[in-house]
């Protein structure tokens, strides 16, 4: 139905309404990394402005540890997402596996899970068996580093295990679609040729199947390291010392400091954002098509 312009106009309004509701807290967190230590007092914007807490964004210890830790535990729950979720699509599109529907449903599942009850239960995961057996186990034979990655809190917790695992859990879903929406563009009887012309079924995956959803991998492997390097709830409650910290615990950790935390904090949370938006749109124009659709059932 053609709306008129008033019509028009107020359906647009309303758009407008939520967009500057939504916009809001972003351009306080930009003009903030933009403004000098106590630069913005009593006045709408800041009176002077400076790019230098970018800079320190990129060289204060924390901010570096944690971008460095970010990265390490995106890349392995990216990979570990990459390997578990084109295992699930194929399951899904190509087989007639019985349960497939409700393996799709729980690999949906962690998108209506809030991430703190995740990250709670993993924090009690460790305080019951066999996570205590195996830290005692460990330590007595010496393996501190694996004595620390089965416990989140004590003397010298290591959680790079559970944050990936939790990273990997909470970000599965969007390669899970992403691989679905591949493999439903594509036909399966491409498969049923090269096996007809004797290629076994790792030629098969190798030389047919990957090259033709690999768009789709690349752009959901995207979505997961992007929102993995920001994730927040597993962030903030599984790691727990300073040298462990992922990007998102040292922004919240800095913006609690005196001088200028709160401004090297806001310039983390930009770069965050541009990292973010760079990978939505280079997601976007991988799958070819406007990124919501791969969701749809």
């Amino acid at each position: 139905k053609t709306l008129s312009l008033g019509g028009k106009l107020l359906a647009m309004s309303a758009f407008a309404v939520v967009i500057f509701v939504a916009v809001m807290p972003h351009a306080g967190v930009v003009i903030a990394s933009l403004s000098p230590v106590g630069g913005w007092y009593r006045s709408l914007v800041p009176e002077t402005w400076t790019i230098e807490h970018f800079d320190g964004a990129l060289s204060h210890p924390l901010a570096v540890g944690s971008i460095r830790n970010s990265l390490t535990y995106s890349l392995l729950s990216m990979i570990v997402d990459l390997f578990l979720g084109f295992l699930i699509a194929y399951l899904i599109v190509r087989t007639r596996v019985k349960g497939r529907r409700l393996l799709d449903s729980l690999a949906m599942l962690p998108l209506a899970v809030p991430g703190l009850v995740l990250a709670f239960g993993y924090v009690g995961m460790t305080l019951h068996w066999p996570f205590p057996q195996l830290a005692a186990y460990f330590d007595a034979h010496g393996w501190d580093r694996l004595a620390s990655m089965c416990q989140i809190t004590g003397q010298a917790p290591d959680p790079m295990l559970f944050l990936v695992i939790a990273y990997a859990v909470r970000r599965l879903p969007y390669i899970v679609r992403s691989t679905v929406a591949g493999l439903e563009q594509t036909s399966g009887e491409l498969e049923l040729a090269a096996r007809n012309l004797g290629a076994n079924s790792t030629m098969t995956m190798r030389r047919v199947v990957l090259p033709l959803i690999t768009a789709n991998l690349i752009a959901g492997s995207l979505l997961v390291f992007s929102f993995a390097m920001l994730e927040v709830s597993d962030s903030l409650i599984l790691a727990q010392t300073e040298s462990h910290y992922p990007m998102t615990k040292a922004i919240y950790e800095l913006f609690r400091r005196l001088g200028d935390g709160p401004y090297i904090a806001s310039a983390m949370g930009v770069w965050g954002m541009a990292l973010m938006t760079v990978t939505l749109i280079g997601a976007s124009t991988l799958l070819g098509k406007k990124l919501g659709a791969i969701f749809r059932v």
